[in-house]
């Protein structure tokens, strides 16, 4: 992953429009590896990063973060070969349930996860910024 850094950070600020401290490609990257979980994985075409996915795991729930490919390689399968990749990760470490959120001005990624099995769940999602 280390040898993937500067192109996951390209991608995240090509694909993420994200201006929040705590969503920095760097600081998260940094914070994941620091982690040592093991589960960001990228996905490449002919050598080149085209897409990656942002796992977390914390012993009770699975969360997925950061799924991103680059444009001109979506709608082809990438995507959805990170999230089950992710899932079967997950499930080996004994998850039992994967959650994620969506920002609202996305919401035409919501088709994407039902075709994955995914369901909108009725919650509501609260934050506090620690920084």
């Amino acid at each position: 992953m280390e040898s993937d850094r500067t192109s996951v950070i390209d991608l995240w600020n090509n694909v993420f429009h994200h201006t929040d401290f705590h969503n920095d490609p760097e600081r998260s990257i940094d914070m994941k590896l620091r982690h040592g979980d093991n589960l960001l994985f990228v996905a490449e075409i002919d050598g080149k990063l085209v897409g990656t996915i942002l796992v977390g795991f914390d012993g009770h729930r699975g969360w997925i973060y950061s799924l991103a490919v680059e444009p001109d390689h979506q709608k082809k399968g990438i995507g959805s070969l990170l999230v089950k990749k992710a899932i079967q990760e997950l499930k080996a470490l004994g998850c039992l349930k994967v959650n994620l959120q969506i920002e609202g001005d996305n919401s035409g990624t919501v088709s994407f996860y039902k075709k994955l099995g995914f369901a909108v769940e009725d919650r509501i999602s609260m934050g506090k910024k620690l920084y």
